[in-house]
């Protein structure tokens, strides 16, 4: 009972009717403030142990993010190559490439699960050793000295009330931490990232005049350009054949006009108007692009006929009749509404760039851009997408790259790029009769000279 603890804290029998003695009350503030004094100096205890942990799990959860991206390229990577993998027998090494990424991304998982649980029972330990203190020296006075059962429940009151923040404070330093590293993480992305800004200049259709001025493409500042001061103008309506070894900046030359590459150094203009003055939307509305590699979706043939608009069911079938493709996808289950899978993985090479092609001739652009457009048809393929090539490139600004010689050769003008730099600028005939670099290619394709001059 009551009488029994302040007997034991008085450390005398308490008389019955015994007077209160206002002295312990003053005993009582001087254990509070002694009280007091010992849970203050645990405060710098527990910033110490939360700043070395929350730093330590900052670095942990930094690292695991960066294994996850490596394990998640993994990933991609072998789904996207798994036809090369499974020719080459490449199971064990792709297998122990994710192996190690899985063990690692496992051990700084760990790391980081220990980290985080480890600092709330390290918090909770001082703040119990505190407290224990805080009873400890309150028994001791009130040994001493005396002190009332309700000044001292009192006491301890405050304290536990006191301490309990503390608790809650290291419970929420680990999603607080994880948090602010994802930030910074994020932060860091759009700064290094540039977002694609357009300006207001916006038209229904383009005449197709380009002109490069004083070109410059520089991927990373210590290396070498991938042009190098290029100047160039293009009439609406002309077609501009892009030759030279790889490397020469052809490729790079073409990304510039949509925009998905921005120039080091001067400037491209559309109709006299900068592409960066154009509304990207309406910039790119001018332009189909047709590449060596095809992109396709696992959705209908219409569908990746008319990609980004509504599929008009006649035009689409036009541009399937005119890429050579209409008999082969009406002879599909479905039609124009057959699903092509994955990346259109059940159709040969061909066909998917000639649906490529199909594709651009539904989006009747005034500017059309062809990276080898027909480097994976055979012969007889290549010669009708040819004809459907002539009639689409009719009456439309036209920059071609290619590698065969023989599909250029009706161009009007061609540019010989290398290291860069336009080297060469004329019609086929002018740069065969100049006899430079043009002309050796054009000998060693065509089987007049059997080995490539140095």
């Amino acid at each position: 009972n009551n009488a029994d603890i302040v007997s034991m804290s008085l450390g005398r029998a308490v008389q019955p009717g015994e007077p209160f003695d206002p002295t312990y009350e003053n005993i009582g503030k001087i254990a509070l403030e002694s009280g007091t004094l010992i849970v203050a100096l645990v405060f710098p205890a527990v910033a110490l142990v939360m700043k070395v942990f929350s730093k330590r799990l900052a670095n942990l959860t930094r690292a695991s993010q960066g294994a996850t991206d490596e394990l998640a390229y993994v990933v991609e990577e072998n789904v996207l190559a798994q036809r090369v993998v499974r020719l080459h027998a490449a199971h064990s090494q792709q297998q122990a490439r994710f192996e190690d990424l899985s063990a690692r991304l496992r051990r700084l998982a760990l790391k980081s699960t220990v980290a985080s649980a480890s600092m709330t029972p390290i918090t909770q330990v001082l703040a119990a050793c505190a407290l224990s203190g805080v009873i400890c020296a309150a028994l001791w006075q009130s040994s001493a000295q005396g002190i009332t059962v309700g000044g001292f429940a009192a006491f301890v009151t405050a304290m536990l009330m006191l301490v309990a923040p503390i608790k809650h404070l290291s419970e929420a330093t680990n999603p607080i931490t994880r948090g602010l590293v994802a930030v910074e993480r994020s932060l860091h992305l759009l700064d290094t990232v540039s977002t694609e800004q357009g300006g207001t200049h916006q038209v229904d259709r383009a005449r197709g005049e380009l002109v490069f001025q004083d070109l410059t493409v520089r991927y990373d500042d210590s290396s070498a350009p991938a042009l190098n001061a290029v100047s160039l103008s293009l009439h609406a309506g002309e077609t501009l054949a892009l030759v030279g070894p790889s490397g020469a900046g052809k490729s790079t030359m073409i990304n510039v006009l949509p925009r998905f590459i921005e120039p080091s150094s001067g400037t491209v203009s559309l109709d006299g108007v900068e592409l960066s003055s154009w509304d990207l939307s309406s910039l790119r509305s001018q332009m189909a692009f047709v590449s060596q590699d095809v992109v396709m979706f696992n959705e209908s043939v219409a569908f990746n006929v008319a990609l980004g608009a509504q599929p008009d069911v006649a035009r689409v079938r036009a541009a399937l009749a005119a890429a050579h493709l209409l008999e082969f996808v009406e002879a599909l289950p479905g039609g124009l509404d057959a699903r092509l899978g994955h990346n259109a993985a059940q159709l040969s090479g061909g066909q998917r760039q000639r649906l490529a092609i199909a594709r651009a001739v539904y989006r009747d652009a005034p500017i059309l851009l062809l990276d080898e457009a027909t480097s994976a048809l055979d012969s007889e393929s290549e010669q009708a997408v040819k004809l459907a090539l002539d009639r689409l490139m009719a009456n439309r600004t036209c920059i071609v790259i290619a590698h065969r010689l023989s599909t250029i050769e009706n161009a009007d003008r061609v540019a010989v790029l290398d290291g860069g730099q336009v080297i060469e600028l004329g019609t086929h005939s002018e740069l065969i009769g100049r006899g430079g670099l043009y002309a050796r290619l054009h000998q060693i394709q065509t089987g007049t000279m059997l080995e490539v001059p140095a």
